[in-house]
């Protein structure tokens, strides 16, 4: 298998399993139009999701608060490098009107990462969290993490909010993590992951995922969902890393639906309770599909099988 290369060659067709639908119903427009209005952003737009077509079709979206703004580089991100504007004291408000205008009954907030503030903006997300709760109160609320450098008041502060799900990608094997994402650190990821398991509240869910097709082996994805598992990690997602630009780590392989179907059935058997992996899958890709009930008493969800 060749090794992740760093020169800007052109990117790979694309298989046929990847080809993607371009939206035709009016409600399409719909979601973007409301986005708009609220000026959000959302990681569908700024990471160049491919499944942005899809959701927004649904009416659905994944807010990304906090700017647009990242002060890392990942080597696969899309999302604009950049020193970042002052946090928007309202933003919190308006992806709680979005929330309930749009009628979610699962939403997913993630973030820019923001290692210009002390708190690498954890309270921007417990702020969030708090007002999405207070406008829909039966909502199932999804966070999607960055590391926050493993600092434990901001992993606090997020926890605080009582989120159902609580998210941080490891993103890819240990051997390639240096390359795919040079500011982080494998072991950092399953850091925060384990904390989070263990300081949340009863009945929090963890969930990761990874990008495969980067020139990782078959024995190194076993190692990392074994290592998520020991992190405590409930719920996982594989899906197929593309090049967003040629600026982007070029794809080394595209790896074939039967692949993915075989990491699902051994992350099955590895205990993880949810297990979504599949070409097209991203973190926040039918998120609401897996059985979590926020009117619950706790108010935290049952998960009932993996699937």
């Amino acid at each position: 298998m060749n090794t992740i290369a760093t020169s800007c060659a052109a990117r790979a067709r694309l298989p046929d399993w990847l080809r993607i639908r371009l939206p035709t119903s009016p409600s399409y427009a719909h979601t973007r139009d409301l986005l708009e209005e609220l000026r959000l952003h959302t990681v569908c737009e700024s990471a160049q999701c491919p499944n942005h077509w899809e959701c927004w079709e649904r009416g659905t979206a994944t807010f990304m608060i906090g700017g647009d703004r990242c002060t890392r580089a990942c080597a696969f991100c899309a999302v604009t490098t950049a020193k970042p504007f002052a946090l928007d004291a309202e933003e919190p408000a308006r992806v709680a009107e979005a929330a309930r205008r749009m009628r979610l009954r699962h939403v997913v907030i993630t973030a820019v990462a923001r290692d210009d503030l002390p708190d690498g903006g954890a309270d921007h997300f417990r702020r969030t969290v708090e007002a999405v709760r207070a406008a829909v109160p039966q909502i199932v609320i999804e966070v999607l993490t960055p590391d926050f450098n493993d600092r434990d008041e901001s992993l606090t502060t997020v926890l605080s909010a009582q989120p159902h799900v609580f998210n941080h990608n490891l993103e890819t094997v240990r051997r390639l993590t240096p390359t795919v994402r040079h500011r982080a650190t494998y072991d950092r990821s399953l850091s925060v992951l384990a904390k989070a398991k263990a300081r949340g509240a009863a009945g929090l869910l963890t969930k990761s995922g990874l990008m495969l097709g980067l020139g990782e082996r078959e024995e190194e994805v076993l190692e990392a969902l074994a290592d998520l598992r020991r992190a405590r990690c409930d719920l996982l997602t594989l899906g197929q890393y593309l090049q967003p630009a040629v600026r982007h780590l070029p794809v080394v392989e595209f790896v074939t639906p039967a692949r993915f179907d075989a990491y699902r059935r051994a992350a099955g058997q590895m205990g993880f309770r949810h297990v979504a992996s599949a070409p097209k899958v991203r973190s926040s890709y039918h998120a609401e599909d897996v059985p979590v009930a926020a009117a619950d008493p706790q108010p935290f969800g049952r998960l009932h099988g993996a699937r």
